[in-house]
């Protein structure tokens, strides 16, 4: 192999270590948000096809460190609504790429977001969930944007704010979830022939960097106040509406 090709691909290694370390750790500090930086900014380096199932595969690996330590704090009720209510919302999704234009659906998403985001601060009363009766339409929603843009993250975020879960249990929760999902997810992947040798062999190179990320947005998240958590998490939910909303406007300034 010629020297200059062994250069690029190291470099392509490099990027690809560095957006998913990072990604990571947002990941594992809030317990979502990890595949809006990490698809996109790979996509960059290699196929789509390529960098969305490395994605899942690190998704899987997050969710499995975290619930190795966080399990007791699953709130396997909600969870489990969620779950069921998104292989329903999935196929809608599915429909919705099809037939609706994506920069208005993202516009749609991006001011949503956006607006649930600054709620706190407007000076109106926050609203609040005190049971699970309501989880299905999140987790259908979950399961439209996950089926449509991969993006199952938002509105479970969005849940658990309004349920009032203590930190540990938004991320233990949301990592059940993930969990499940993403396991369903690379079952799809493998059976269209996307889980490659080379998708294997960039999430085993960067493997140690996922589990150290892991490890280190623990400790952060942990050492987290509630308030302060809360947040972060509303800045994570705005830089994520932010960012859906200028895809949406490159998406509508395409000819």
């Amino acid at each position: 192999m010629p020297l200059s090709k062994i250069v690029a691909v190291h470099k392509i290694m490099l990027a690809v270590i560095v957006i998913l370390f990072f990604a990571t750790l947002i990941r594992s500090i809030l317990g979502f948000g990890e595949a809006l930086i990490s698809v996109p900014l790979m996509a960059l380096w290699m196929p789509v096809e390529q960098a969305a199932p490395i994605a899942v595969l690190v998704s899987i690996t997050i969710a499995c460190i975290l619930l190795l330590k966080d399990w007791r704090n699953v709130h396997f009720q909600s969870a489990w609504w969620l779950i069921l209510s998104t292989l329903f919302g999935i196929p809608a999704g599915l429909l919705l790429l099809k037939t609706v234009p994506e920069a208005a659906v993202k516009a749609i998403l991006a001011l949503v977001i956006m607006a649930f985001a600054l709620h706190p601060y407007l000076g109106r009363r926050t609203c609040a969930l005190t049971n699970d009766r309501l989880a299905w339409l999140f987790g259908f929603h979950a399961g439209v944007l996950g089926g449509a843009y991969g993006m199952n993250g938002p509105p479970l975020a969005i849940y658990g704010s309004l349920r009032g879960w203590h930190p540990q249990q938004f991320r233990a929760t949301l990592q059940a979830y993930f969990l499940l999902a993403s396991i369903a997810g690379m079952g799809g992947y493998w059976l269209a022939g996307l889980w490659t040798p080379v998708v294997s062999h960039v999430y085993l190179v960067s493997l140690p960097a996922v589990v150290l990320a892991t490890l280190w947005g623990r400790i952060i998240g942990n050492r987290l106040e509630p308030q302060r958590f809360t947040i972060f998490v509303y800045a994570g939910l705005m830089a994520i509406g932010a960012v859906l909303l200028y895809q949406s406007l490159r998406a509508g300034a395409r000819p």
